[in-house]
């Protein structure tokens, strides 16, 4: 059997955007159900809002995301998780940065660090940390 971790992050009405967003960050499409299209509502406030939704690269890269529950509290946190990305392509994890800088607050410019050739770290519009990293040399042979 194999299991897989996928982030499922949680949104206040903003879950599309976010799921676009990543997308477009990601060089994929996204792709969601509302509560309307679920039958999950009455509300018509409700009814576009994202009770489920994903995004998934060519090379793996997954994150789900939705619209809380009516009703249900929200609170974003402030460090609560990070979706973290770690790779053996430069090119494709500085893509990944340069699609999600858009808006985002750079916690660690994207560079050479103590641990990996390449690593940062941000927060993009939406909230969510972001953790990218290269593998070191010796993770790739």
């Amino acid at each position: 059997m194999t299991i897989t971790t996928t982030p499922h992050l949680n949104f206040d009405g903003n879950a599309r955007e976010a799921l676009d967003f990543y997308a477009t960050a990601l060089g994929t499409q996204a792709v969601s159900m509302t509560y309307g299209a679920m039958g999950a509502t009455d509300e018509p406030a409700w009814a576009d809002r994202i009770v489920w939704g994903q995004v998934e690269s060519a090379s793996g890269v997954r994150v789900m995301a939705f619209d809380v529950w009516p009703g249900q509290p929200y609170d974003q946190g402030t460090n609560a998780s990070y979706v973290y990305l770690h790779g053996d392509d430069a090119d494709e994890i500085t893509s990944v940065w340069e699609g999600l800088l858009d808006g985002a607050e750079v916690r660690q410019p994207l560079g050479p660090s103590a641990w990996a050739p390449l690593a940062g770290q941000l927060r993009d519009r939406f909230g969510v940390i972001w953790a990218l990293d290269v593998a070191a040399e010796s993770e790739t042979h």
